[in-house]
């Protein structure tokens, strides 16, 4: 009984292998390493015993170990986006609230994935010219611009519009990273997060 027990696992992996989505199986794999061991202790072997497939198999769809992370950079931001859109159902247009939302999707992604957050922003700097991370960094971005806009009253973005949206972009950014450190958080005393997105999105939308 114990035996059979322990190969079920594999089994199910094989199957995995077989019929279902290599690549996707691969990133995902990818994705939990990096969030257990981080970037720099990430390595394609670790990857493929993971999925349960061969060493070679990653070089059908991946030319290298750094093309397997911006694939899962890819990956989490296009998850991130997709959130991002969710987090504004039911909240009228035009609405500060909506920002708010997005701020609250923006830390709350940092924090329940610390690896792949970090790793888009200054772990690729053999990769940051990828015209693929710059799109996908621009698509997200727009999302939080049109809803500076619409609060704004604006039907297309402005200079102005822009201004807004990186300032607020860099309150969460920076709020993202302090907030993965308990030692630094405590440093601005205790507070709400609905409270700090309230007042800078209040002040920066008025």
């Amino acid at each position: 009984m114990e035996n059979t027990e322990k190969a079920k696992p594999a089994e199910l992996k094989k199957s995995a292998y077989h019929h279902g989505d290599l690549r996707a199986g691969l990133i995902e794999a990818t994705r939990k390493l990096v969030e257990e061991k981080g970037p720099d202790g990430f390595s394609v072997s670790d990857a493929c015993r993971l999925a349960g497939v061969s060493t070679a198999a990653p070089y059908k769809h991946f030319k290298d170990k750094s093309e397997m992370l911006v694939a899962m950079v890819m990956e989490g931001m296009a998850r991130h986006r997709h959130n991002m859109v969710a987090s504004l159902e039911d909240i009228p247009r035009g609405s500060p609230e909506r920002v708010k939302a997005l701020g609250r999707e923006y830390v709350d992604f940092a924090l329940k994935e610390p690896g792949l957050f970090r790793l888009k922003f200054g772990g690729f700097t053999d990769r940051l010219d990828d015209p693929k991370l710059q799109e996908a960094g621009e698509g997200t971005f727009t999302i939080v611009l049109k809803e500076v806009a619409d609060c704004l009253g604006k039907e297309e973005i402005t200079a102005d519009v822009r201004r807004r949206g990186f300032m607020l972009w860099s309150f969460v950014h920076g709020l993202s990273f302090l907030m993965a450190d308990p030692k630094l958080t405590t440093m601005g005393g205790e507070f709400v997060l609905d409270d700090l997105l309230d007042e800078i999105a209040n002040r920066l939308l008025a």
